[in-house]
């Protein structure tokens, strides 16, 4: 009889329609990749918790804003980590998985983040710009956001659930992408006003030790991670977010080779967990 593959739960919203990417085409040519070394079987977020305990790992890809199934979300987070479910991404992330509060502490600690404070009394620790970006600690996907002139600042009701940044005047947003803490492949928007309009990108030694930086604070054993950060016009790097839950990974857009690597690296990692049995 064939050898026994490792289950794996992918979970994912096909149906999902996200600004500028189909996030449907990605998983389902990521699941097709997989199938040779797992059985592997696709279902929508608000089904994982009635179906995880049948598979050895639990996959979350593009599974859409937590924000539209909260209540869900954390029902399947506490019975996966009461159960000790091998979830991909582990559960422990710092980062978007547990809302945008890293991007005060890693600002706090002095990390190349754009200014982030959350009170009124700290407005005046941000630089002076013509507007400011206002966002939910808890938001996704630009959900929430508003851009609000300085002198409108004054009517945001600081409860500690919102953020308050400068709007940063960048010259391109450009993304890393990590397998655990094994770097695959960047991408980056030339045009600030085209996001999902990506090209390949060649980092430098600099560019890496920056990304790697937040790759290290997070310390995620075992998952996907996007580095998003903004070159400045005097050419320094800023994180912009780190995306430890489902980060959207634009496969279609690097070449065949990079995708098999990244896919390989994927694998691997999978089969490490599904081995490291409870």
């Amino acid at each position: 009889m064939p050898a026994t593959k490792p289950r794996v739960l992918l979970v994912t919203d096909l149906a999902y329609q996200a600004r500028g990417r189909r996030y449907c085409d990605e998983d389902i040519r990521l699941s097709a990749a997989l199938r040779e070394d797992f059985d592997l079987a696709l279902c929508h977020p608000l089904d994982a918790a009635a179906l995880m305990d049948a598979f050895d790992v639990v996959l979350v890809r593009n599974s859409g804003p937590v924000l539209n199934y909260r209540a869900e979300y954390e029902a399947f987070r506490s019975r996966a980590l009461d159960r000790g479910t091998r979830v991909y991404n582990q559960l422990t992330g710092r980062a978007d998985m547990a809302g945008k509060q890293y991007l005060l502490d890693l600002s706090a600690a002095g990390y190349p983040v754009i200014p982030t404070v959350d009170r009124a009394e700290d407005l005046a620790r941000l630089p002076v710009v013509p507007e400011y970006v206002v966002k939910p600690k808890l938001g996704a996907d630009s959900i929430g956001l508003r851009t609000l002139p300085r002198e409108q600042l004054d009517s945001v009701t600081y409860d500690g659930d919102v953020l308050v940044q400068p709007l940063i005047r960048f010259v391109y947003e450009v993304s890393f992408y990590f397998v655990d803490d094994a770097f695959q492949y960047a991408l980056h928007a030339p045009d600030p006003e085209q996001r999902w309009r990506l090209e390949r990108y060649e980092p430098t030694a600099a560019d890496l030790e920056f990304a790697h930086r937040f790759i290290a604070w997070n310390t995620v054993e075992h998952g996907i991670q996007r580095v998003d950060a903004c070159r400045t016009p005097e050419g320094d790097l800023l994180l912009v977010e780190l995306e430890d839950l489902n980060p959207y990974l634009s496969l279609d857009l690097v070449d065949e080779a990079i995708r098999d690597r990244f896919t390989a690296a994927l694998r691997a990692s999978l089969l490490k967990l599904a081995a490291n049995r409870p």
